[in-house]
């Protein structure tokens, strides 16, 4: 099954690719690794913004990571890549968090769980679940990712 076939299988329609904030490139090949820069969370065309903990509770920052990993696969779809997904191979998350916030790896699940829903035992990756005081734009999470590519 093709990965758009089973995007529609799940009923994900992805959202249009988000163009550069600043001086860089959404997505970066080099041999097989496809990189995909840091993606923010914007749910029906609004940046989730704020911090966890603060004003932005755990079921909002869930979905705000899956916001993050939809982003990151229209990315891949806008770079042509999509279907050329081995697997993916590692997701960075931070998230903007206050102090005391320590569910970090439970909101970036929603970007994780993504991945596995959409590619199977393909989208299982390793990871990195980072709190940090602020993000760009004052987002409420941001993911990364790395990706290897059929040939």
């Amino acid at each position: 099954m093709s990965i758009h076939d089973r995007l529609r299988a799940h009923g994900i329609t992805l959202p249009p690719a988000a163009a550069p904030v600043a001086s860089y490139q959404p997505v970066v090949v080099d041999g097989h690794t496809a990189y995909v820069s840091g993606q923010l969370p914007f749910i029906d065309g609004k940046l989730v913004t704020g911090k966890l903990g603060e004003d932005v509770a755990l079921d909002r920052g869930i979905a705000a990571a899956r916001a993050c990993g939809m982003m990151i696969l229209s990315q891949l779809e806008a770079a042509g890549l999509i279907e050329r997904v081995a697997h993916m191979v590692k997701l960075g998350g931070f998230v903007a968090s206050i102090p005391d916030f320590f569910d970090q790896p439970k909101v970036i699940n929603g970007a994780s769980d993504l991945m596995v829903e959409v590619f199977g035992d393909p989208g299982k990756h390793a990871r990195s679940a980072v709190g940090v005081p602020v993000l760009p734009l004052n987002a409420a999470v941001e993911v990364d990712a790395i990706v290897a590519l059929k040939a």
